[in-house]
């Protein structure tokens, strides 16, 4: 299960001192998005995700990819291939901030994701002050939305 609050950052409001953080290097496609099946890479290791439908809490599985399957199955994606970077941030609460910076179609966009053990710790949940927009409950900022739309 994934229990996930997203938040819109603003250029002016990111972090100065981001390469301090670990960071990955995601690319990543869609084979279908209802329901959504994700294939990523994320630097080395490679991922296919089943993700059911909802906006803070959805059912989520990864199965590992070898290469080669990943690179077949990205043949195949509809849409448009998502490139970001993930840095990983630790909050005060023991959380940690996973701040997407988007490249390609999507450069300029840029989200925070929180992740939390229950729905309660995510109701609960007070933003830094430099967060932007919750647009938890918005499926305009899911991954799956953005491989077929610009925003």
């Amino acid at each position: 299960m994934e229990i996930e609050r997203k938040y819109l950052i603003t250029r002016e409001n990111l972090p100065a001192d981001l390469d301090a953080y670990p960071h990955r290097q995601i690319e990543q496609a869609y084979l279908c998005t209802e329901p959504v099946v994700r294939i990523r890479r994320q630097d080395t290791e490679y991922y296919l995700t089943y993700k059911s439908k909802g906006l803070m809490v959805r059912e989520e599985y990864n199965l590992p990819l070898t290469e080669k399957a990943y690179m077949h199955l990205r043949e195949k994606a509809d849409g448009v291939l998502i490139t970001k970077t993930r840095y990983l941030i630790p909050s005060s609460l023991g959380l940690t901030i996973e701040l997407d910076i988007f490249h390609g179609r999507h450069e300029g966009l840029f989200l925070a994701e929180v992740e939390f053990p229950n729905e309660d710790a995510a109701g609960a949940f007070t933003p830094p002050d430099w967060f932007g927009e919750d647009v938890t409950f918005s499926s305009r900022y899911h991954n799956s939305t953005l491989s077929t739309a610009t925003v």
